[in-house]
């Protein structure tokens, strides 16, 4: 992603994080109050951009079993290595959708629909082409690529 968009702003999803958080919740104090308070407590620290925060009141936590101590550090990990991608309230105030799920639909929509219907086969060279004269027709540039296509460029 890093190399081929430069540019792009890149969100860790917020859902998929908070998988992490419950997760750690769960197995470190049941299904209790008090596990609920902690996922929304460390949400709310996430969204205002404070994952140092969340990182060390994760290190500090004293594991009640095995299973939480390895929640604990899974979360740790995970949100460590994408820390950079969980300025939620930045990147909601730009506009940008916090969670993958809009990307996903639209995967699903203009590849799945037309490469994987029933009875459908490619090679490989011909799949990438298709996909490519799809996404420029869904994102409004179809008529730039044919008219790049005739100048043979």
């Amino acid at each position: 992603m890093q190399i081929l968009f430069p540019q792009a702003r890149q969100v860790l999803d917020y859902y998929h994080c908070a998988e992490y958080l419950h997760k750690v919740a769960k197995t470190q104090y049941g299904q209790t109050v008090q596990a609920l308070e902690w996922v929304e407590a460390t949400l709310s620290r996430l969204y205002l951009g404070k994952v140092g925060q969340v990182l060390g009141g994760l290190r500090r936590m004293q594991p009640t079993s095995a299973e939480a101590l390895k929640a604990i550090d899974n979360c740790w990990v995970y949100l460590n290595s994408h820390r950079g991608r969980t300025h939620y309230r930045t990147f909601r105030r730009g506009g940008y959708p916090l969670g993958s799920g809009g990307m996903e639909s639209a995967n699903k929509f203009i590849c799945h629909m037309r490469l994987k219907r029933s009875g459908a086969w490619w090679y490989e060279e011909n799949s990438n082409q298709m996909l490519a004269l799809r996404c420029a027709k869904y994102n409004g540039t179809f008529n730039q690529v044919f008219t790049r296509d005739r100048q043979g460029k």
